[in-house]
């Protein structure tokens, strides 16, 4: 998946909840979870990360530039990140039947 696309679609919120993906230069495969939650004042979060316990941001933005990762952000490990599920989905089912902005 591009960079563009699943940004835009983090940013928007929509049916992004619970992305599950590992880093490929991961021998582990260890996975990490991400989502956004609208319910909550930092809607967007990430578990099994740097941080004991995962940590919530405001933004999308705030997100995708933390240095959480191996002490690098999810923007510049991209070309690593594995997907393995979104909304409980494979990805192409997700990309198939979900909508998308």
């Amino acid at each position: 998946m591009e960079w563009d696309f699943f940004f835009r679609q983090l940013e928007a919120g929509i049916n992004i909840d619970e992305t599950c993906f590992y880093f490929a230069d991961d021998p582990d495969e260890n996975e990490h979870y991400l989502g956004y939650l609208p319910q909550y004042e930092k809607p967007y979060w990430v578990g099994y990360c740097d941080i004991e316990d995962g940590c919530e941001f405001e933004s999308a933005k705030e997100l995708v530039e933390a240095p959480i990762f191996d002490g690098k952000s999810l923007q510049e490990r991209w070309n690593s990140v594995v997907i393995c599920s979104i909304e409980g989905c494979g990805l192409d089912d997700w990309i198939n039947f979900f909508p998308h902005i």
